[in-house]
């Protein structure tokens, strides 16, 4: 699992466009591999490459400094398409540790939750304040629920409580199990039959 999530600040990085589909995060013939590492290179990887392999200097992904923008800040209808845990380890090895967007599909927010990274929907109102100011930083507060930046009232945000007690604690769910093992142990011993 990944480091745990309290508060983060950071820059955004503005992908405005609708309906980014999870083939675009990362593209199927990547899918080869059962580790995360490295996929952070293949992020996006058909708007950053050309067919060769050159990057295309006209990226914004290419652009950017990925230690100071760790928060998506991504258009409607984010993440749909195909059920991939590699969307979200993709996005976590680029970089990212947040989304933020007006929608974002339900399969992505499960596997993205279940790996680390943060997803957040905002109303619109919120989402055009953030994307008209990429370089003041944004402190999102998992443990208050809340978007901060500037002076703007902080906004508030859910996650699902497991979900978010599993991101405070940096562990997945089977992190949290084997965290619970003595107790499951204690149970066990508890409930084994006597032998005569």
């Amino acid at each position: 699992m990944s480091d745990p999530f309290k508060v983060l600040t950071s820059k955004t990085l503005t992908l405005s466009q609708a309906n980014i589909d999870t083939d675009q995060i990362i593209p199927a013939r990547f899918l080869t591999t059962t580790t995360r590492e490295g996929l952070g290179a293949h992020a996006f990887h058909d708007w950053r490459y050309e067919a060769d392999g050159s990057a295309r200097p006209e990226a914004v992904l290419n652009r950017i400094d990925p230690t100071e923008q760790r928060i998506l800040l991504a258009g409607p209808n984010f993440a749909c398409g195909s059920s991939r845990e590699h969307a979200p380890w993709a996005l976590l090895d680029y970089g990212f540790r947040a989304v933020i967007s007006t929608e974002i599909a339900d399969i992505f927010t499960s596997n993205a939750l279940k790996n680390g990274l943060l997803p957040i929907v905002v109303d619109q109102a919120t989402w055009d304040d953030l994307a008209a100011h990429p370089e003041q930083p944004v402190t999102i507060d998992l443990e208050a629920g809340e978007i901060r930046r500037g002076n703007v009232a902080p906004v508030p945000f859910k996650v699902e409580a497991f979900a978010r007690q599993c991101l405070l604690d940096g562990v997945d769910t089977l992190g949290w199990l084997q965290a619970k093992l003595p107790y499951i142990q204690t149970y066990e011993r508890f409930r084994e039959p006597e032998t005569n």
